[in-house]
């Protein structure tokens, strides 16, 4: 999430190298339809996914919950197991590696599966208070989770 920048020095973890601004960095997982069902704690920035999957305990929550979870290439790496993987995600390219035509054809597939949750995420996103947000991370991990309960009364009231 792009957020304002703060002045003072302990805002400079909030910014991110990759993206050049000041965000937070939000897990908000959603169901096969595109509602939000959780989001985690608000982080820096800069805080990679895999770093804020693990810290919020995740893969414990989605073996605990059932059926496992569709992810996209920024949590690769994150469930080891290959015998009972939670979390599938896609096959990435890296410069010696190209990737077989079965490969491709399955990330496409899980790219395919992801997009209702990617609208999903995008309707959080699009909330107007969240244009201006110029707070810590500990006061936005309680806006978010209140927006979490709006976006959830919204899509059961139909509006």
């Amino acid at each position: 999430m792009p957020t304002q920048r703060r002045t003072g020095e302990a805002n400079r973890r909030n910014y991110s190298d990759k993206h050049r601004r000041h965000s937070l960095h939000v897990l908000a997982p959603t169901d096969e339809r595109g509602r939000l069902v959780w989001t985690s704690a608000a982080r820096p920035g800069r805080t990679h996914d895999v770093t804020a999957a693990r810290r919020d305990h995740v893969l414990a929550l989605l073996r605990a919950a059932g059926p496992g979870a569709l992810a996209d290439l920024g949590s690769v790496g994150l469930d080891d197991d290959g015998d009972d993987p939670v979390v599938v995600t896609g096959f990435k390219v890296t410069r010696v590696r190209r990737l077989a035509s079965a490969e491709q054809e399955a990330t496409r597939v899980l790219a395919a599966g992801r997009a209702p949750v990617e609208r999903g995420f995008t309707h959080l996103k699009n909330w107007r208070v969240l244009t201006k947000l110029r707070t810590d991370p500990a006061r936005a991990t309680h806006l978010f989770r209140a927006l979490l309960v709006l976006t959830n009364i919204g899509a059961v009231t139909g509006n």
